[in-house]
């Protein structure tokens, strides 16, 4: 699919979503342990690649921080712009990021890049690391699986990403990693599929 479907598609179904997984209290506690441990140890401002409807964006703002976000879609937009008033928000896509080079010091890409098809993911990369500052890093969330299978996701075609497999495409971008992670589901999760998360730095 293309951004701009992958953004329709997240339009029509943004009211559903929102009530489903908009707010930080319908997030699992280890995600928000792990991206506020994330946060913290990171400098300058953030960006919250894929935000959604924000919830993220302001979890990352808080403390003071300098946090933004950028999104497919025009509806989580307005939500967020809604929601969150004191917080940047803009439609835009991973592909061409309309920020300076080095204007981050740090990226959060929850959940973000599984649409992206397999052999365009070396492309966001290099630009998530143009944006970055030197020694700046991002936090990646993906679906844990066969590496570039395809899943019917209740959104838009998905893809499954193992570390290894993520961790090869981030080295080659000019990244280090720093950890990684994998767990199954607990019953009251939203989704069933297993997690995975990764930590690296530019």
């Amino acid at each position: 699919m293309t951004d701009a479907a992958i953004g329709a598609a997240y339009d029509s179904r943004a009211a559903e979503y929102v009530a489903l997984a908009g707010a930080i209290e319908q997030m699992d506690a280890r995600d928000a342990a792990a991206i506020a441990a994330w946060r913290d140890g990171t400098r300058g401002p953030l960006l919250d690649a894929g935000c959604g409807p924000g919830h993220w964006t302001e979890f990352l703002s808080r403390g003071g921080r300098d946090a933004r976000g950028i999104d497919l879609s025009a509806e989580f937009i307005a939500t967020a712009r809604m929601r969150h008033s004191g917080i940047a928000f803009e439609v835009g896509t991973f592909r061409d990021l309309p920020f300076d080079s080095g204007s981050f010091g740090g990226i959060l890409a929850w959940y973000s890049l599984i649409h992206t098809p397999p052999a365009d993911l070396p492309e966001i990369l290099a630009e998530f690391g143009r944006v970055l500052a030197p020694g700046s890093s991002i936090l990646i969330g993906f679906f844990d699986g066969e590496p570039r299978e395809r899943f019917a996701h209740a959104v838009a075609p998905a893809y499954f990403w193992s570390a290894d497999a993520l961790s090869d495409l981030l080295v080659d971008a000019g990244f280090t990693i720093v950890s990684t992670e994998t767990r199954g589901r607990e019953p009251a999760e939203i989704s069933a599929r297993p997690h995975g998360s990764l930590v690296a730095v530019r």
